[in-house]
Parts: structure tokens; C-alpha cells; sequence
């Protein structure tokens, strides 16, 4: 009995342990699938179905690939909003990323008088010992070169090294600038001393511009001090036209131009900047005086610092010309004088105006003809003329007369003067007017003309220019003379070499460089008489000596070919040993004897006949009895 009823209470509290068991185990189950569930369902709706949820009891496990980085902490993030972050375990994997995209490759280049500054991000494969030591040899010993460059593990773009190297080769002349390189990509800024040097630079610099590489430049000079500063407008029987014109600010210069379309000038006109200018109305003032002159009809103003002279077409109507100085006088700022003048016509028909004229011919020749007022006038503009265009290019035949105007040798000399700015042409003089014909390299020379027209007679004359500009005969653009072609090789050259493999004719690879800057200048040079001579030092057999350096001169004739360079007039001679420039007896002299030259062929002398067979027979007699030496060099040496 007393077995039975502990049996009792023992089998309730077992049932009821039992039930518990039961209800937690369904519990945990039940807390687990919701875990699980909502967690999945909330990465689903937040795009994250490539994670999968797995539950240990409390604990929530992200089990998958990212896609990323990102994409793993999203899951994580999405998770730990529905339960707690801290239940939640990664197990996910990140999913190996594709190669690295290359950075952007580029460099700053400073220089100023100070040194060279060059930051930047390059490839490691640049050779930047070599860049800087560029850098430092283009600096020179009293600047310094700052290299803060940095080096990344990727191969360098197309375009790159050309770019660099363009670059690096244009700061050669640019000692204040700034250049930009990036990989096909050069900018340049910079500051040039003048503006002859500005378009020197640039037309040298597209000239030596790779096809791979685009070039951006913004090349300034300082503007030149005009004397006087002037202006010049007409409107005659061929149209309206600038003769010349300044501008001392962009804005008064447009304001100038739109002033000259608005009166009839046709084309592109241009006004030169500088400096001088005697107002800072100038714009405003030459603006009223060119809508003046085209109020009238016809006529010219010239503007001469603060001197202004109108001159009107003879027939103006009287009160038309009254009203139009009036209002000029009223309207031009207070520091300008205007002095205005109205022809009449002549009472008498004369049986034509004196004139003298001189003419330049394009092959340099000079004639002088017409009237003079004297023989001294005469004589002293036949030497002027010798001394600018040279004795034998001068021809005179002007005739001395009476009644001339006084001031007539001051516009001889004048417009011999103005001659001279032109490549041909002419000038023709007479008492009311100085005419200058022709063409010209320079792109300034109108304005060059006028102001020195102004400067030597005054404001008050009339003259009329007609020049027109030829970029053939630009000394700027011009195509250099033999002689200057080989001296420039020279510089190219430099402290450079031209080397070869050791015993061999064979160009090395630090030769290319040089080769290309050479052939880039004979390319402009054309063909030229040129002979490419070989030199080696004294070691080695005279016959291979001689051997090795005609095929070392051969290779850098091929080398030429191969960049497409005219070598018909070429020759190539092998001189060995026998033109020493130092001392064989040591290396470095032996360095320079093994060399490379350019020299230009010069025509030969016509050779008497007679005084060759005396130089022949004494040449033969010389050599009776003489034995050459033979080097003493080792039996198998070369002279490389």
C-alpha cells in the first residue's frame, strides 16, 4: 500500500516533467521557425535573396556569398532589425572581386627660377631616375627639383610615355610654366618673353607634336610698349580698312573692331595689345573717330597717341564735315587734340605731282627713280639704301630738280625706311601722300609701318599702306639653310652621343632618342648635300677601324631612312681612326673619338688643270720612299 502511493505522486511529477518537455521543445521550434522566417523574408524584400537563414535556437545564422563587401553588412544590418544582433552569426563569404580598375595616371610639372617641382601619381614602369635626372640637368646646379611623385602597380596607358615625353622636352623652353601630363594628354601654360617668342614656340612646339598626343596650350607674353600708340582707319575708292590699330585692354579692342565691321571693314581685322596707350577711353575715342569717317562717306583718321588728324574727301559737303568735327570735339575725352582738314579742289589742273619711288625686288634688288631736291638728297638715300639692302643690290637713277617741299628728304628716307619692313615692293612719295606696296613676313607690319610713318613726319600726313602677309616668308615658320640645319644638329646632339652595342654596328637603345630628334629636324630641313662621317678611337687594325666606322655611319643613315627622311643627298664615309679629336692615350679620349658627325658637302672649286698635275706629280714625288706604320694595337682589338 505505502509502495503504491508514492508511485502516485512519482508518475504525476514524470508526466508532468515529461510535458514540459514536450512544450518546450515545440516552443523552441516554434521560436526558431519564426526567426527563420522572418529574417528570410525581410532579406527578400530588401534584394538580399542570395543570403540563406539557418536557426540553433536563439542563435540566427547568414549563411551565402556577397556579392561585396557592402552586400554582406546590408545582410547583417537587414537581420539585426528584426532580432536581436546580437543572436545573429555571419558565415557568409564575400565573393572574390573582378581585377581592379587602373587609377588615372597624371602629373604636374612646375618650373620656375627657383627650380623644378613634379607631382603626381605614375606607373611604377616609368623610369623616374631617368625623369629626374632630366629634370635636374634642364634646372641646372643653383635650382633644386622636388620629387613628389607617387608609383602604383599597374602598367602605364597608351599614350603615356609619349606624353611624358613631349613634355618633358617642351619645358626645355618654357623656363616659367606649368605642364599637365596625363596619358595621351599634354596642357601647357606658360610664359614666353616676347610675342615673337610665343609664336616661335608654338609653331615649334606643334611641329614636334605625336600623333598619340593631344596638346592644349595657353602661351602669354607681355605686352609690348607701343610708341607712338596708334591707330589708323580709311575708306577709300578699294573699301574701309585698318591700317593700323592698337588696343591697350581686349575690351577696347573689340570695342574697336565692331566699330570698323560696323563701318564697312570686311574680313578678320586685328588690333595689336600693348602698352602706352594715353587714355583709358582709347576704345571709346577710336570708335567715335572711325564712326566719323563713315558718316562722311570716305576720308581717313589716324590716331597718334593724343593726336588725332581727320582727313576728308575733297567734295565733302561743306556742313556735313562741320557737323561731324563738331561732334567728334565734343566727343572725344579731353586729353585728345583733333585737327581736321577738308581739300579743296586745286584752281589750275597741274601737269602731275612730283614723286619719287623705289621698288624692292624678291630677289633682293633696290631701284631708286624720280625726283630728288638735291645731290646731297640723292646721295644720302643711295647710302641709306646700300646699308639696309646691301651695296650691289642698289640701283639709282632719281633726277634732282627744283621746287620740291622742304620736308621732301624726310619722306624719302621715310619710305625707304618702311622698304625695308617688306620682303618686296614698293614706295612711291609725293607732296600729299606716302603709298607702300608689297608683301611681308611679319604679321605686324602694317601697324609697324604706320607707327613709323607717324613718328618720322608727323600726324598730319596722309599715307596709305596696302601690305599683304605671307607665312612663307615668316622667319618665325621659315625652313632653316643647310648651314643652319647641321648647326642645329649640333645642339640636338649636344652632350648626348650617338652609342652603339660594343664591336658593332648596331645602334643601341639609348641612341633613339637622339635619332628621332635628328630626323624630326631633316624632315623640315629637306634634302640637303650631308655627309654622315664615322669615327673610332686608335685600338685595332687600321682596316677595321675604318670597316666599323662606315657601317656604323651606314646605320645611322638606315636609322634615318627608317624615320622616313629624305637621304638621297646623303653620303656615308668611314674615316676610322684617322681624325682624332683627343688624346687616344687615355679613355675618355678614346670615348670621344668614337663618334658620330654631320657636315654639310660644300661644292668644290673649280681646279686648274695645270696646278693639278703640278699637286699630282708633287704628291707622287712626296710619297717615294715612305712606308706607313703600322698601330700599335692589339692584333684582334676593334675600335669601338
Amino acid at each position: 500500500m505505502r509502495l503504491s502511493r508514492l508511485l502516485i505522486p512519482i508518475a504525476a511529477l514524470l508526466a508532468a516533467a515529461l510535458l514540459c518537455v514536450v512544450a518546450a521543445f515545440f516552443s523552441v521550434r516554434l521560436v526558431e521557425d519564426n526567426s527563420r522566417d522572418s529574417v528570410a523574408s525581410a532579406l527578400t524584400r530588401d534584394g538580399q535573396d542570395w543570403a540563406e537563414v539557418d536557426v540553433n535556437g536563439l542563435q540566427v545564422f547568414l549563411i551565402g556569398t556577397a556579392p561585396d563587401e557592402a552586400a554582406r553588412f546590408r545582410a547583417m544590418t537587414v537581420a539585426g532589425s528584426v532580432v536581436d544582433s546580437a543572436r545573429v552569426i555571419d558565415q557568409m563569404l564575400v565573393a572574390e572581386g573582378d581585377d581592379l580598375a587602373p587609377p588615372r595616371f597624371s602629373m604636374e610639372i612646375l618650373r620656375n627660377d627657383a627650380g623644378i617641382s613634379v607631382i603626381g601619381l605614375v606607373p611604377s614602369s616609368s623610369d623616374r631616375d631617368r625623369l629626374m635626372a632630366g629634370f635636374a640637368d634642364m634646372a641646372g646646379e643653383t635650382a633644386q627639383v622636388s620629387d613628389l611623385l607617387e608609383e602604383a602597380e599597374f602598367p602605364a596607358p597608351d599614350g603615356w610615355r609619349d606624353a611624358v615625353t613631349f613634355a618633358q622636352r617642351a619645358l626645355r623652353d618654357l623656363p616659367r610654366s606649368k605642364v599637365s601630363v596625363a596619358a595621351g594628354q599634354v596642357h601647357i601654360k606658360a610664359m614666353t618673353e616676347s610675342e615673337e617668342d610665343r609664336r616661335r614656340i608654338e609653331a615649334d612646339l606643334r611641329r614636334r607634336l605625336p600623333e598619340a598626343v593631344a596638346l592644349t596650350l595657353d602661351l602669354s607674353a607681355p605686352r609690348p610698349v607701343i610708341s607712338p600708340f596708334t591707330l589708323r582707319f580709311v575708306i577709300d575708292e578699294g573699301g574701309a580698312r585698318l591700317d593700323a590699330c592698337s588696343a591697350d585692354t581686349e575690351e577696347a579692342r573689340d570695342q574697336i573692331l565692331a566699330a570698323a565691321k560696323k563701318a564697312g571693314v570686311a574680313g578678320e581685322a586685328t588690333c595689336r595689345l600693348g602698352l602706352g596707350v594715353p587714355s583709358s577711353r582709347w576704345g571709346e575715342a577710336a570708335a567715335r573717330g572711325i564712326a566719323g569717317v563713315a558718316e562722311l562717306g570716305g576720308g581717313s583718321i589716324t590716331f597718334s597717341n593724343a593726336d588725332v588728324a581727320l582727313l576728308a574727301v575733297e567734295g565733302t559737303d561743306q556742313g556735313l564735315f562741320d557737323r561731324v568735327v563738331g561732334e567728334l570735339e565734343n566727343g572725344l575725352p579731353d586729353v585728345f587734340v583733333l585737327h581736321a582738314d577738308l581739300p579743296q579742289p586745286p584752281e589750275a589742273a597741274e601737269q602731275g605731282p612730283p614723286e619719287f619711288t623705289a621698288t624692292l625686288s624678291p630677289e633682293g634688288g633696290v631701284q631708286l627713280r624720280g625726283r630728288i631736291n638735291s645731290d646731297l638728297t640723292r646721295q644720302t638715300a643711295d647710302s641709306f639704301a646700300k646699308a639696309r639692302f646691301g651695296s650691289g643690290a642698289v640701283y639709282t637713277a632719281a633726277r634732282v630738280v627744283e621746287g620740291l617741299p622742304a620736308n621732301w628728304p624726310a619722306r624719302v628716307l621715310a619710305g625707304l625706311e618702311a622698304l625695308g619692313s617688306l620682303a618686296n615692293g614698293s614706295v612711291r612719295v609725293t607732296p600729299d601722300l606716302i603709298e607702300v606696296r608689297g608683301t611681308t613676313g611679319n604679321s605686324e607690319a602694317s601697324a609697324d609701318i604706320a607707327a613709323l610713318l607717324l613718328d618720322k613726319l608727323g600726324d598730319a600726313e596722309e599715307f596709305d599702306i596696302a601690305v599683304t602677309y605671307d607665312e612663307k616668308l615668316d622667319p618665325t615658320l621659315g625652313i632653316p639653310t643647310p648651314e643652319e640645319c647641321v648647326a642645329q644638329i649640333t645642339g640636338i646632339i649636344g652632350d648626348r652621343k650617338i652609342s652603339f652595342e660594343p664591336g658593332s654596328a648596331t645602334l643601341d637603345a639609348s641612341a633613339k632618342d637622339i635619332m628621332d630628334d635628328i630626323a624630326e629636324l631633316l624632315q623640315l630641313c629637306g634634302d640637303i648635300p650631308l655627309e654622315i662621317q664615322g669615327h673610332t678611337d686608335s685600338q685595332g687594325r687600321d682596316e677595321m677601324n675604318q670597316q666599323l666606322s662606315q657601317s656604323r655611319a651606314q646605320s645611322v643613315l638606315d636609322a634615318l631612312r627608317n624615320r622616313r627622311v629624305l637621304v638621297a643627298g646623303y653620303t656615308v664615309t668611314g674615316y676610322g681612326e684617322t681624325q682624332p679629336i683627343a688624346d687616344n692615350g687615355t679613355e675618355e679620349g678614346r670615348e670621344s673619338n668614337r663618334r658620330i658627325e654631320f657636315k654639310l658637302i660644300e661644292a668644290e672649286p673649280a681646279v686648274d688643270e695645270t696646278d693639278a698635275v703640278e699637286e699630282t706629280e708633287a704628291d707622287a714625288e712626296d710619297g717615294d720612299g715612305a712606308a706607313e706604320a703600322e698601330p700599335d694595337a692589339p692584333e684582334e682589338g676593334t675600335g669601338e
